[in-house]
């Protein structure tokens, strides 16, 4: 399988996040992007660097206001006087106050500060000098797979570093800044008329529901751990299910802490009935590695094995699918879970 990757996504180097109230080193680092395609490589898989793109796309689902922000966020903020080496808010805003008689509004761009509290909702999306530099690459790589799927071609790995699926349409979080499945998916909607997003990770791929809750020609599916005490927190239970037109396009799986090879599985595979049952035409996989039993953030108990029976379970279904790497921050899951995925997703995929 071609694996689209781009050197420049290793620009973003986060100094800190927040960790239980600790300011802590980054999981999210360029090394497991390294890790990763060097893992791929290994297992014959082919390593291409997506060409320089426009990206119109991105305006599908996110906000121009808010890439704008992205663009100029750090060198606003060094100018500011004794500022932090990254942008980091101190503030956030409850988006649904107003002042009598007005109505709420983002910060004007002049205020580098409060755009950051509108803008990015976590301390765990530090920006820094090269954060645009590698958010604009790994979109490309989700723009260039699904326009390698128009085109055509069965499947195909984005490998995308930022990840994005809790990048909502106006706001970073959890790592992410853009949301590459939601860009690829939207584009791919527009030609196969309904599509799938699903996306089987420790972590709810909640960016990823709030952008097409309402839609449906993207079906939206998710196993992840319980949020009730897991991030994200807020959303991803099982009764959220669309609104408006997108009801009963959205289906989420929640999982107790300690599930183990079976318990995914299963989720993973009532996933793929359902894509089946609303009639979707392509696949996009959001891929996270962290629900392995080895991540540093998991609480899930998934192993190699059972990520090879998803490859299959997915394969099987036979529809142009395109790959967007998401989580998995342990270097030694990293290196060994996507080849068994993707080993099995080969064989059994044949359109």
């Amino acid at each position: 399988m071609k694996i689209l990757s781009s050197p420049v996504q290793l620009e973003h180097r986060p100094l800190k996040v927040m960790l239980r109230g600790e300011l802590v080193t980054p999981f999210e680092s360029a090394e497991r992007l390294d890790v990763l395609t060097s893992g791929l490589a290994r297992d014959g898989h082919e390593l291409e660097v997506p060409p320089d793109c426009a990206l119109d796309p991105v305006f599908g689902v996110h906000d121009q206001s808010y890439i704008d922000f992205l663009r100029r966020a750090y060198g606003e903020w060094r100018k500011l006087p004794d500022a932090s080496p990254e942008v980091r808010p101190n503030t956030h805003h409850y988006r649904e106050a107003f002042r009598p008689g007005q109505p709420a509004g983002r910060p004007s761009a002049a205020s580098i500060v409060g755009q950051a509290g509108w803008f990015v909702s976590d301390l765990n999306c530090a920006i820094g000098e090269g954060t645009w530099s590698a958010v604009e690459a790994s979109v490309r790589c989700a723009i260039h797979g699904a326009t390698r799927i128009l085109d055509g071609e069965a499947s195909i790995y984005a490998a995308c570093r930022p990840p994005g699926h809790h990048a909502y349409r106006d706001q970073a979080a959890g790592f992410c800044f853009l949301n590459n499945a939601a860009v690829a998916a939207d584009m791919l909607a527009a030609s196969y008329g309904r599509v799938a997003v699903i996306d089987f990770d420790t972590h709810h791929g909640d960016g990823t529901q709030s952008i097409f809750y309402d839609r449906s020609d993207v079906f939206f599916g998710s196993v992840h751990t319980d949020p009730s005490s897991y991030y994200p927190f807020y959303i991803g239970h099982a009764d959220e299910q669309g609104t408006g037109e997108g009801e009963g396009f959205n289906l989420n799986i929640p999982l107790s802490p300690g599930t183990d090879d079976s318990g995914f599985v299963e989720a993973c595979a009532a996933l793929a009935k359902a894509v089946v049952a609303k009639g979707c035409k392509a696949l996009v996989l959001s891929v996270g590695w962290d629900a392995h039993g080895g991540d540093p953030l998991s609480v899930l108990k998934v192993t190699d094995d059972g990520y090879g029976r998803i490859g299959e379970l997915f394969g099987k279904l036979g529809l142009p699918t395109l790959i967007v790497q998401e989580g998995g921050y342990s270097l030694d899951v990293i290196s060994t879970a996507p080849g068994r995925f993707l080993s099995a997703f080969c064989s059994s995929h044949a359109l």
